[in-house]
């Protein structure tokens, strides 16, 4: 695991428990599907590098 995957994972958390906390709080919609949004394609990007598709 590359020091940029794990970057990438630990962001996409951040993000998803943002998205979570936020919905929990009753903030607007449309930045809890931002936030959501954020964390799928960091999540998503940390896991390809991993498994070498971008090399």
């Amino acid at each position: 695991m590359t020091g940029l995957s794990t970057i990438l994972i630990v962001v996409g958390l951040f993000l998803a428990g943002g998205a979570y906390s936020f919905s929990k709080q009753e903030m607007p919609k449309g930045t809890v599907v931002l936030l959501a949004g954020a964390s799928a394609m960091c999540l998503i990007a940390g896991v390809m590098r991993i498994q070498g598709i971008w090399e």
